[in-house]
């Protein structure tokens, strides 16, 4: 198999913004799959990456923007996500996790080819980091219930559009580590 690492999009999150309302059922079924499918990566010596949102807060930092979430009216969603010691830590300023970001450079030093992603959003973050992933080869998978959506009907087009288009394996995620 090869070596994989599990990308989290955008979960440290204080929900302070304008789709947040939308967003926020669906984060809450994903956070519990999203904890579990952590701890077996954890415990398989996955190489566990968080690609997160800057905010606009350009000079931030990965633990200013954990303390804020923790601090806010959202922290049960953050709290059983949040990055270990070991996980790695990359700030986004945009939908992609690979735009204007070391991503690609890091994932190329650790030689890792297969691509888990999973967080938020299924038909924006996830859908625009899929493409990117898929154009630079990397294999693509997506945990089908550890992606959470604003619109399930566009979530479910980005998830076919992710299988059909680009190649990615669209799964359950007790079905990942098959």
């Amino acid at each position: 198999m090869s070596k994989t690492a599990l990308i989290v999009i955008d979960m440290i999150n204080t929900y302070d913004h304008q789709d947040a309302e939308l967003l926020l059922p669906s984060a809450r079924e994903v956070v519990p799959v999203l904890s579990d499918l952590l701890k077996t990566a954890r415990s398989r010596d996955v190489t566990v990456i968080y690609v997160n949102d800057n905010f606009g807060e350009w000079r931030s930092h990965h633990g200013e923007l954990l303390q804020e979430a923790l601090a806010g009216p959202h922290a049960d969603l953050v709290e059983p996500v949040k990055p270990d010691r070991s996980s790695l830590f990359v700030l986004k300023a945009r939908h992609s996790v690979f735009i204007e970001t070391p991503l690609s450079y890091l994932l190329r030093q650790q030689d890792i080819e297969r691509l888990v992603l999973c967080g938020q959003v299924t038909e924006q973050c996830v859908l625009y980091s899929a493409l990117d992933a898929h154009i630079r080869h990397f294999e693509v998978v997506v945990p089908h219930d550890a992606v959470a959506h604003i619109h399930s009907d566009l979530a479910d087009a980005a998830l076919r559009m992710m299988e059909r288009n680009m190649g990615a394996r669209v799964c359950d995620s007790r079905e990942l580590w098959d």
